[in-house]
C-alpha cells in the first residue's frame, strides 16, 4: 500500500495526531485539504463568529503554504455552516477578505446542524505548483 504524502502546517502536528487525521494529502498533482475550522492552537473554538472564520482561513492558509500553495491555487471549495440562514451573510463578508479576484474557485455551501462546537468549516482542493 502506498504511503500518503501528508502535509502538516507548522506547530499543529500534535493536534492532528491526537484527532487521527491528516491536514492535507498530496496526490496526482492536487492537494486535498481536510476541513479547517477556527480552532485555536489548543483545538478550542474561537468564540466570536467573524474571528472564527478568519482563524479558519489562517489555518487553511498555513496548510496551503506548507505545500507551497496559496489560495490562488484552490480549485474547489466546500464550506459547512451551522444555521446558514442567520449566519451566511456575516460569514460571506469575511470570506471575501481571503477570496481574491476572479476567476473564483467552484464553491458548495452546506448547511449543517453540528460542527463539534464550531460554526464554520472550509475544505478545499488545490492544484500543486509544477
Amino acid at each position: 500500500m502506498p504511503v500518503r504524502d501528508v502535509v502538516f502546517p507548522p506547530g499543529r502536528q500534535a493536534l492532528y495526531e491526537k484527532n487521527r487525521y491528516s491536514p492535507a494529502v498530496r496526490a496526482d498533482g492536487l492537494l486535498f485539504v481536510s476541513g479547517q475550522v477556527g480552532s485555536r492552537e489548543d483545538g478550542s473554538p474561537e468564540p466570536e463568529l467573524e474571528a472564527q472564520v478568519r482563524l479558519a482561513f489562517k489555518n487553511l492558509n498555513a496548510i496551503l503554504a506548507a505545500a507551497r500553495c496559496t489560495f490562488d491555487d484552490v480549485q474547489d471549495v466546500t464550506v459547512f455552516i451551522v444555521d446558514p440562514e442567520t449566519k451566511f451573510e456575516r460569514i460571506w463578508r469575511v470570506v471575501q477578505e481571503f477570496w481574491g479576484g476572479a476567476p473564483h474557485p467552484t464553491v458548495t455551501a452546506v448547511g449543517v446542524t453540528w460542527l463539534y462546537g464550531f460554526q464554520f468549516e472550509i475544505k478545499v482542493v488545490a492544484r500543486l505548483p509544477a
